[in-house]
């Protein structure tokens, strides 16, 4: 999986570097693996700007400027407050994409209608927000190293889109 994953990141990058982007993350429930993941390709320098791992909510809201009324209305495991977390994020760090995560790692912290493995992936870009649902089966380790994937995935996604058009 972690191959896997590494080569991902090395895809995402030679996109980033082609298309002269910058990425930055705001990282919640994978708690800085998806930053390890980016800065273990070689020469990422070029492109990543960096990250903000904002475990707390008080950090959510105050360093990275997600606002409490959407972590109230929404629940902090939400699509709203992943859109928010990569949109203010994307300011924080001065980058062209930033992405972001917020869920449910486990094995607890599971709420009705929340289960673990739970997890909201947010992407930002110049044109707005958007965040996508998944939902992960496996133990707390595996569900960071899905989310940590499926965010890695959508970026090279996104990327090859973009280079597309």
């Amino acid at each position: 999986m972690e191959l896997v994953l590494a080569g991902l990141a090395q895809e995402a990058g030679g996109l980033l570097r082609c298309g002269g982007l910058t990425l930055g993350v705001v990282e919640s429930a994978s708690g800085g693996l998806l930053s390890h993941l980016i800065t273990g390709v070689p020469g990422c320098s070029e492109y990543y700007k960096g990250a903000i791992v904002s475990y707390s909510n008080e950090v959510k809201t105050g360093l990275v400027g997600v606002k409490g009324n959407t972590i109230a209305g929404y629940g902090v495991v939400s699509g709203q407050v992943a859109r928010e977390m990569a949109l203010c994020g994307r300011v924080a760090l001065s980058v062209d994409i930033c992405l972001a995560d917020t869920g449910i790692a486990g094995p607890g912290g599971a709420v009705p209608g929340k289960p673990v493995g739970l997890f909201y992936i947010g992407l930002a870009d110049g044109a707005g927000a958007y965040s996508r649902k998944y939902n992960f089966s496996g133990d707390r380790e595996q569900n960071k190293l899905e989310a940590a994937g499926a965010a890695l995935a959508w970026l090279k996604e996104y990327l090859l889109d973009r280079k597309g058009t």
